[in-house]
């Protein structure tokens, strides 16, 4: 294929994807979540996907994921379809996602295992991505002695320890203090500057989402959710979290962005004050 042609193929590609589900409530009616939704991601590009809570943004990243399969539309990755799980993508989970018995190394070195990589080498890697998250000195502790934080930092490298070309994050900070959660988004972004992997972060904090985000989707209150408006962030990198909050174009993107999202979030918090 001629490489020119491939140039803007995006490292992921949601097209016109529509995922409906049985009711619960309703025997033999369908919940649609999400209705003819198009996203894309391109090759380094960090994109967040912001909307009210409920309104399908983790169903989304689990299609994106090849856990999901949509009613219609299709997912692809550089270019080619997806078909079952996505090989190319790192998940992190906004729920805990280690594995308790086992020590901080060797959670960070569990995929290696998996594909067969020779222990020595994968506990040599294992090492290695510890101390870039800076938990050197932490490698034989279990999860449950270890802060909030050390916990995100681990998940952190057990995902990124397997060279994902797309990382795909479903609120991974959303349980952590504030200051906890601010020393997080901007360890990640001095990880994704590397070596700038592409990335789809689900996020309901539109602060976090600006001050990360190279691009900001808005999508709609649910049922049958799509994006209703799409942001670029134009803030120069690298980036503090903290610091970016101060400026007047963060300021204004904020103000741009609530303005969108203001009456969705309102739909979003009668409807789950009806059920």
């Amino acid at each position: 294929m001629n490489p020119a042609a491939t140039e803007h193929t995006p490292a992921l590609l949601l097209d016109h994807v529509t995922c409906a589900f049985a009711s619960r409530e309703k025997s033999g009616e369908r919940y649609t979540a999400v209705r003819d939704t198009t996203l894309a991601v391109g090759s380094g590009e960090f994109v967040s996907v912001v909307g009210p809570t409920g309104c399908g943004k983790s169903t989304l990243l689990n299609v994106a994921a090849g856990l999901l399969q949509p009613s219609s539309g299709n997912v692809r990755v550089q270019g080619a379809p997806l078909s079952g799980i996505n090989r190319r993508a790192g998940y992190m989970f906004q729920a805990e996602s280690l594995m308790p018995w086992r020590n901080a190394r060797d959670n960070v070195l569990a995929g290696l295992q998996f594909a067969g990589v020779p222990e020595v080498e994968a506990r040599r890697r294992a090492d290695e991505w510890l101390s870039r998250v800076g938990l050197t000195g932490f490698e034989m502790r279990y999860p449950h002695e270890l802060s909030g934080g050390m916990r995100k930092r681990v998940a952190l490298a057990q995902m990124l320890i397997l060279d994902p070309e797309i990382m795909l994050m479903d609120e991974p900070f959303s349980a952590l203090d504030v200051q906890t959660r601010q020393l997080m988004e901007n360890e990640l972004l001095e990880l994704w500057s590397a070596d700038r992997k592409s990335v789809m972060f689900i996020t309901h904090d539109l602060e976090e989402a600006i001050a990360l985000s190279d691009r900001v989707v808005v999508l709609a209150a649910g049922p049958a959710t799509r994006p209703i408006g799409e942001f670029i962030i134009d803030l120069p990198r690298p980036r503090d979290v903290n610091e970016i909050r101060m400026t007047p174009r963060f300021v204004e993107l904020h103000t741009d962005i609530w303005h969108v999202m203001k009456d969705e979030v309102l739909k979003g918090y009668a409807q789950s004050k009806k059920n």
